[in-house]
């Protein structure tokens, strides 16, 4: 399972990259693998201010829909609109081009509760 250690990670399987004032949002390796063959990604919420935890957007796999959350407060910034054509790329890349969206952080003490790639893992084996 890949799970760079220079990434966050919350209990709903997302996955953030913190680069200042910024964080870039995608799911997991686990979550794309549990998910299966990712066909559309939407996200609803650009330019909007989210609370941490709310419903930021869907991901539609072949079977099944799952709610995507908000791993810290703040405004959507941008979304990758690589996924509108190439959704699979969530599967292919989870870590890379499969990002998701970018957020302006608004609580940067949030960042303090996000799980470290050990807990994260502890936590998908339970």
């Amino acid at each position: 399972m890949n799970l760079p250690a220079d990434l966050k990670y919350t209990k709903d399987h997302e996955w953030v990259k913190i680069e200042g004032d910024t964080a870039i949002v995608g799911i997991t390796d686990f979550a794309q693998g549990e998910l299966g063959d990712i066909v559309y990604v939407d996200v609803d919420t650009l330019d909007d201010t989210v609370e941490k935890d709310a419903i930021f957007g869907s991901v539609e796999a072949v079977k099944t829909v799952s709610d995507l959350f908000m791993p810290l407060t703040g405004e959507v910034v941008e979304f990758n609109e690589e996924l509108e054509d190439d959704p699979e790329l969530v599967n292919t890349d989870p870590y890379g081009k499969g990002w998701m969206i970018k957020i302006s952080i608004d609580d940067s003490t949030q960042i303090d509760e996000l799980l470290d790639n050990e807990a994260y893992k502890k936590l998908i084996e339970a």
